[in-house]
């Protein structure tokens, strides 16, 4: 009737290991999976209620079982419960296992004749795990000699290259899965429907609010509500510079790869979108009065430019 771990660390730690495994092996996407099923709370409910009555009953069993011993049969049960776990003979028969080591009345028949200043020296054997490891690792590089150096199965070159080539073999996959749509500073053209507008403001609030601010009205970066523009405005330059990054500022990075081309036009027609809107506390203009043409005309370079995206 010993016990390891009393029944306050025993019911916890199996009711986590089971939630554990719930939560790994059930595919709930972003939330907890007792969240998004009920039934998984229900069953985790029920599940500790179990694990609560069983602690219940075999400590009723315990107690009963305990009353009807005899006066001797409790000694001899409280003399086995005062060894600890680390002193019972399990434990030590398995240590003993593992390091082959001589206690200490044994000493004696390992004794060396070395003796320094009174210090005597024991002849212990080496134990057999590590003994076992080092034959293991032996006959590991006896086979991987033979096979790499010997047989020359495959270099680690080869190995690499496989390696690329079942990637590209997924990557393309993927491709054909999903496939994006790239747009080039050709073709690119001002989105206006609601969806693409709702998602180019949620990359822009996550991405671009930092250096001017949610509503677009500048901090670090320029206002992009006005009509001036630092490296020209319409949807080619600003797709431009959001999609190559400005070379005169570190801070405006390229997010072409990042976010894919096709989600750069949609931030891109978002921020032209927030054109007039005067927020409070907007920066004052910088750059040049911008006036749209029918020929665009943004195939300059990138200028100067101290913002994040424009």
């Amino acid at each position: 009737m010993k016990k390891l771990f009393p029944s306050y660390v025993r019911v916890p730690l199996v009711f986590a290991i089971v939630f554990i495994a719930l939560e790994y092996f059930i595919d709930s996407g972003s939330q907890p999976a007792f969240i998004k099923y009920p039934m998984i709370s229900l069953f985790l409910l029920v599940f500790l209620f179990f694990l609560v009555a069983i602690e219940i009953v075999i400590s009723a069993v315990d107690r009963v079982t305990y009353n009807m011993l005899t006066e001797e049969q409790r000694v001899q049960l409280e003399e086995v419960q005062s060894v600890s776990f680390t002193e019972s003979k399990f434990v030590k028969s398995l240590l003993q296992k593992f390091t082959r080591s001589k206690s200490m009345e044994q000493e004696s028949d390992i004794m060396l004749d070395h003796d320094y200043d009174g210090i005597k020296e024991l002849d212990n054997v080496l134990p057999p795990w590590w003994v076992n490891l080092f034959i293991a690792t032996a006959i590991f590089a006896v086979v991987y000699m033979f096979r790499f150096h010997v047989m020359n199965d495959y270099t680690q070159e080869q190995e690499f290259q496989q390696e690329v080539e079942l990637a590209n073999i997924e990557i393309a996959k993927h491709k054909l899965l999903s496939p994006k749509v790239e747009v080039t500073f050709n073709d690119v053209t001002l989105l206006t429907d609601d969806a693409s507008l709702a998602k180019g403001k949620e990359i822009f609030t996550n991405a671009c609010a930092a250096c001017h601010k949610p509503d677009g009205g500048g901090i670090v970066g320029p206002n992009l509500t006005d009509e001036f523009w630092i490296n020209g405005g319409g949807i080619k330059n600003v797709f431009k510079l959001i999609a190559e990054g400005s070379p005169n500022n570190a801070s405006m990075v390229a997010w072409a790869k990042t976010l894919g081309t096709s989600e750069v036009q949609k931030v891109a027609s978002y921020v032209l979108s927030l054109q007039g809107t005067k927020p409070a506390g907007a920066k004052a203009a910088e750059g040049e009065k911008w006036v749209e043409t029918a020929v665009a005309t943004s195939s300059a370079a990138v200028t100067d430019s101290t913002a994040v995206k424009k």
